[in-house]
């Protein structure tokens, strides 16, 4: 049987290793549990075996009150110590998020200078293009109006345009530069009036301004540039001053057309006179 002794030794080493691993609190716990390990273990033990050993064991738990006081002052100062460096970590941690939301902060107002810089510059790019088109658009208008062979508004310029497509949509682009040349060859003349849109709205001369159709045909990019040919002296008409469709013309305009007029030409299923 082991003396007491050794035994309060193995018990008190064990305990105290454990203590050095544990915060203060856990430490008195530890403290108080050693005290009573130690006092169950005395009372186990028979007087006869005690007697000699006991002198020891008191001797033994003296000297472990006293280092016991030692640890805690120890652990009292390790405390101190890691509150201190507990702080400072706080401290520094603190300080790096304040770094860290300052620096997206930054970054996003960054990102919203650069988004509004972004739309500044579309905005300026689409009010230049809108320019430049402008400009070329008003270039190419000036160069028309400089070519053309009679002068004409906005306003004749779109009539031209709709009584070509309403008279010659289906024809090719003779027929329907043909159609144009017989409408400016009227303005030139003294017998007609003096503008374009006089001479198509003039009484009883076109069959697509008494039916109205010439306001809700669709002018084709096709009959634009026709337009703009005849416009720019392109003529097939040879003096032409009036045109029909025999098939679908009234028979008494027929007659007035046969008995009246010069015949000149047929193209795209028009026949022209003067």
């Amino acid at each position: 049987m082991p003396s007491i002794y050794s035994f309060l030794q193995t018990a008190y080493q064990f305990i105290r290793s454990l203590v050095v691993r544990v915060t203060k609190k856990m430490y008195r716990t530890a403290a108080v549990f050693m005290t009573g390990a130690v006092v169950v273990t005395v009372v186990t033990f028979d007087s006869g075996s005690f007697s000699g050993a006991g002198r020891n064991a008191a001797s033994a738990y003296h000297e472990s009150e006293e280092e016991d006081t030692h640890l805690s002052d120890t652990a009292q100062s390790e405390e101190g110590i890691s509150m201190e460096a507990l702080k400072e970590l706080q401290l520094a941690a603190s300080n790096e998020e304040c770094q860290h939301l300052i620096g997206r902060m930054l970054e996003r107002n960054i990102q919203d200078e650069l988004a509004k810089s972004a739309l500044e510059v579309e905005a300026i790019e689409k009010e230049v293009l809108m320019q430049t088109q402008q400009a070329a658009q008003e270039a190419e208008e000036k160069e028309r109006l400089e070519r053309a062979v009679i002068s004409y508004t906005e306003q004749d310029y779109q009539v031209l345009q709709r009584i070509v497509q309403a008279e010659a949509g289906i024809c090719d682009d003779k027929g329907k530069i043909m159609v144009a040349n017989v409408i400016i060859n009227r303005v030139r003349s003294r017998e007609f009036p003096d503008t374009i849109t006089e001479v198509v709205y003039e009484r009883s001369q076109f069959s697509p301004v008494m039916d109205g159709s010439i306001n809700t045909c669709r002018v084709t990019q096709q009959t634009v540039d026709c337009v703009d040919r005849a416009l720019a002296g392109e003529d097939y008409s040879d003096g032409a001053l009036y045109f029909m469709n025999r098939g679908v013309s009234a028979s008494s305009n027929v007659r007035w057309f046969d008995g009246r007029l010069t015949y000149v030409k047929s193209h795209g299923g028009h026949e022209f006179f003067k």
